[in-house]
């Protein structure tokens, strides 16, 4: 197999567009995870601004994601499974949502007129809507049956 057949699905705009937003999420999900890398950290505790840099840096993260991996099918139909994923995606990118602003919406542990902050349970269930979200990309791929 040549290397022009590998590399033709990476000419798709899509494919380029999504890996682009999906570049810009990384680094807007590290400046809100790790603002000090950059210089930019005030303050000893994750607070309400990193916790919502973070989020949008992960929902880039998912939109650029879902954008490849969609246009990987290539116009051919999506299998169920793919279908799910795309549903697995938005769930965990909600629970990962709801768990990061618990203390703003009013459900966690710190709420007004307490300062919020990123707490254990808070990154445990963002972390939880991390791995739903993999699981939802990994059921994206198009597994395609090669002619033997």
């Amino acid at each position: 197999m040549n290397n022009k057949n590998l590399l033709a699905p990476f000419k798709h705009p899509r494919i380029r567009l999504g890996s682009l937003i999906c570049l810009v999420g990384l680094l807007v999900f590290l400046v809100g995870a790790h603002p000090a890398w950059f210089g930019v950290d005030r303050s000893p505790v994750i607070g309400f601004v990193q916790i919502t840099v973070f989020l949008v840096g992960l929902g880039l993260i998912c939109f650029g994601g879902y954008l490849v991996l969609a246009a990987l099918w290539n116009g051919s139909p999506k299998s169920i499974v793919s279908d799910f994923g795309l549903r697995l995606i938005s769930t965990g990118f909600v629970i990962a949502l709801a768990c990061g602003m618990a203390d703003i919406f009013g459900l966690g542990s710190h709420t007004s007129p307490m300062i919020p902050y990123f707490g254990v349970y808070q990154m445990l269930g963002v972390l939880i809507g991390e791995i739903v979200i993999g699981a939802g990309m990994i059921m994206m791929i198009p597994f395609h049956k090669t002619p033997s």
